[in-house]
């Protein structure tokens, strides 16, 4: 603090997010990389995802190895005020960048050879999958902070180490750490399996979508127009955000693009109203989620089983009761009713008790 009571301002090499994450200017020489790098990076997967015909692995790897070079570039190792520091830190990620690349371009070349030689790591296997893996957990830092990192070290470390120490229902034998690279570098379900595949298909044309709906003055309209319509009502933006997402969610039916593709906008418009900017992604990312998964099942339910289900829907006043005796009928049926049912039961279902019999 100043002795004005404002904050100091941050130096002129470094931006200062509300994320407090350190990201280089747009002004400068990496900027300007990052730049023209990011407009190739879109092309390319403009083209992967119309005219391309590579493996899902291959295009993977490339989505990774491109914007680990973006990250690296971007997002500076640490901060230093010297200019032969900033220096030392952009020639140590720009070496990152690069290995990123490397990992990629490796990946690419040599696959066909190992699965030719029966899955067998040889010591450029066992580099490049550590460096691999390094850079992923070390970009997931840069950008988000440490809890993400920690875990994936935790979870490694579970398969590979301390899983056979642990007893009971999270007793784990152990996997070397050969067939644990195997599956994280090479396998469907790790680095480059389905989620990196929806993030260079759905989820980075969602956000082109969206980046190019914003720079061409779609996004204040639509905007101006969610007030309008909106704006009279409490929570005006999060009633936008919602009926937005289900509309969207309906076409995608993916949780992850839907959050993308509409909270470029909807995200936006909660904070210009005075959300809170963690609480507005909370409400796009919960209504995004929600909605796809309604929609999925709707979809999932075919007329003959919405049918059957309306055939065996009951009012929840009326249960099913078990066949008891004439004797114990009315009794048991006061009994089930109350337990069964919250409220009391219906006067016009209650059994009529019969007169006593006069004796003759």
């Amino acid at each position: 603090m100043t002795a004005t009571g404002e904050k100091p301002l941050p130096p002129a090499d470094v931006e200062l997010g509300e994320s407090e994450v350190r990201v280089r200017p747009s002004d400068s020489v990496p900027g300007r990389v990052v730049f023209w790098a990011g407009v190739a990076v879109s092309l390319v997967h403009l083209y992967f995802n119309t005219l391309g015909t590579f493996s899902e692995l291959w295009t993977s790897a490339i989505h990774f190895g491109t914007f680990g070079f973006l990250c690296a570039l971007l997002f500076p190792l640490a901060h230093s005020r010297t200019p032969v520091g900033q220096r030392t830190v952009l020639a140590i990620d720009i070496c990152l960048g690069v290995l990123a690349l490397a990992c990629v371009a490796y990946l690419i070349y040599n696959e066909e050879a190992l699965f030719a030689r029966g899955v067998r790591f040889l010591p450029a296997d066992w580099i490049f999958s550590i460096v691999g893996i390094a850079l992923a957990i070390e970009f997931t830092r840069r950008t988000t902070g440490w809890i993400i990192p920690l875990l994936i070290l935790v979870s490694l470390s579970y398969v590979v180490w301390w899983g056979k120490y642990v007893s009971g229902v999270f007793h784990f034998p152990g996997l070397s750490v050969e067939t644990v690279l195997f599956r994280v570098f090479y396998g469907a379900d790790g680095m480059f399996g389905t989620i990196a595949r929806i993030s260079s298909t759905y989820v980075f044309m969602f956000i082109l979508f969206g980046a190019f709906l914003v720079r061409s003055g779609a996004g204040d309209f639509i905007i101006n127009l969610a007030r309008c319509v909106a704006g009279r009502f409490v929570g005006g933006p999060g009633l936008v955000a919602v009926l937005g997402s289900g509309l969207m969610g309906s076409i995608s039916g993916s949780a992850v693009a839907n959050t993308v593709g509409t909270g470029v906008i909807t995200i936006p418009l909660m904070r210009r109203a005075g959300f809170n900017p963690r609480f507005a992604a909370g409400v796009e990312a919960s209504a995004s989620t929600a909605t796809c998964t309604g929609s999925s099942r709707i979809i999932r339910t075919t007329p003959t089983r919405a049918s059957s289900l309306r055939n065996t829907m009951r009012p929840p006043s009326i249960p099913t009761l078990p066949r008891v005796s004439p004797a114990l009928r009315c009794p048991a049926r006061r009994r089930l009713v109350r337990c069964l049912v919250r409220h009391p039961t219906p006067r016009h279902a209650r059994p009529r008790r019969r007169p006593a019999a006069t004796p003759c």
